[in-house]
């Protein structure tokens, strides 16, 4: 069910939390006008509306776009490469689903760690809050050393 406000499935986010419920390292983050999965800092995949958006990367991005129901991911206007929708009719079954979420966290962790963005540290209290600054003061301070 797409909700209008907001801007992504719901039910498709809980079978893509369900598909990456085994993982500690998974953040979800508002984007695109939808919902965003992130893997150790990277995003993998996310919906907007009622389709999946799958970051594949440049060197599997064609074998991706043959696939029945996959289309370029245009949200700007041009294709970005690298970057697929998914249509529902190609997310059905939890295989189908599985797969695809599978290709993004496939692709996130072929990216060098030097170039993922750190997960927000979370406050020590508990309060779910991040903490940018104190994160920020502690890179800067590892980089001064």
């Amino acid at each position: 069910m797409c909700n209008e406000d907001m801007g992504y499935d719901e039910d498709l986010a809980a079978r893509v939390r369900g598909v990456l419920s085994e993982r500690d390292d998974v953040l979800e983050r508002k984007m695109f006008g939808g919902l965003a999965f992130m893997v150790s800092g990277s995003m993998c995949c996310g919906i907007v509306g009622d389709e999946l958006m799958v970051r594949v990367g440049p060197d599997r991005y064609e074998a991706a776009l043959s696939r029945p129901h996959a289309r370029p991911m245009d949200f700007t206007g041009r294709p970005l490469k690298g970057m697929v929708y998914v249509g529902r009719a190609g997310l059905r079954t939890a295989r189908d689903l599985g797969r695809w979420v599978g290709e993004g966290v496939a692709f996130v962790e072929e990216v060098p760690a030097s170039r993922r963005t750190p997960p927000p540290r979370i406050a020590a209290s508990g309060a779910g809050k991040a903490a940018p600054k104190a994160a920020a003061k502690k890179r800067r301070s590892k980089r001064a050393s």
